[in-house]
């Protein structure tokens, strides 16, 4: 196995400063993003380059969009996690602008919390009958499609709320594309 240039050569650790972050946009705005363990030398940076490729992806991309989820955003993340499980670059994917790892914390830290406190069960969207729904006051045939929060996942398979592919397009990327790297939902 071998040894990363980092652990070969001197490297800042820690927080980037301002000139180091202008170092790398400029660098990738004149000649792109190319090979990253080339960049760190080439734009004169003591940084390795696992360092400045998640430097670039993760905060300084001119793509990328700040802030809280919108309401579609969580409704999709959630439909995608119920048809792609944890699987956060594909989700990611389909939310412009956000990164797998964002997807990830605000999964684990906000929609797991929303989920549970509906009643349904974050791991595989189904409603938690330990919990009666409070829309049917404890009825047993509600399956939460009410909330028009989450997917029923059956062993073979997924039913989709009837508006998936509207909030889809509504975050630019089409209901078929849906199905890469996705297993079929019927099988034949």
């Amino acid at each position: 196995m071998r040894k990363a240039v980092c652990d070969k050569q001197k490297t800042i650790k820690g927080a980037w400063t301002k000139q180091e972050d202008q170092r790398l946009i400029n660098y990738i705005q004149a000649h792109g993003e190319g090979s990253w363990r080339s960049i760190p030398q080439a734009a004169g940076l003591l940084r390795c380059g696992k360092s400045c490729r998640l430097r670039w992806i993760n905060y300084l991309r001119p793509d990328l969009k700040r802030g809280n989820f919108t309401e579609d955003e969580e409704d999709l993340m959630i439909k995608l996690h119920a048809l792609l499980g944890n699987r956060w670059s594909l989700i990611a994917g389909r939310l412009p602008g956000r990164t797998d790892n964002e997807v990830k914390n605000h999964w684990n830290s906000h929609m797991k919390k929303k989920l549970q406190s509906l009643g349904i069960d974050p791991n595989n969207h189904r409603l938690n009958h330990a919990r009666p729904c409070q829309h049917h006051k404890g009825s047993a045939t509600c399956h939460g499609s009410h909330n028009n929060v989450h997917l029923h996942r059956n062993k073979e398979e997924v039913q989709v709320d009837s508006d998936v592919s509207s909030k889809i397009e509504k975050v630019g990327c089409s209901l078929p594309d849906l199905n890469i790297g996705i297993p079929p939902l019927h099988a034949p």
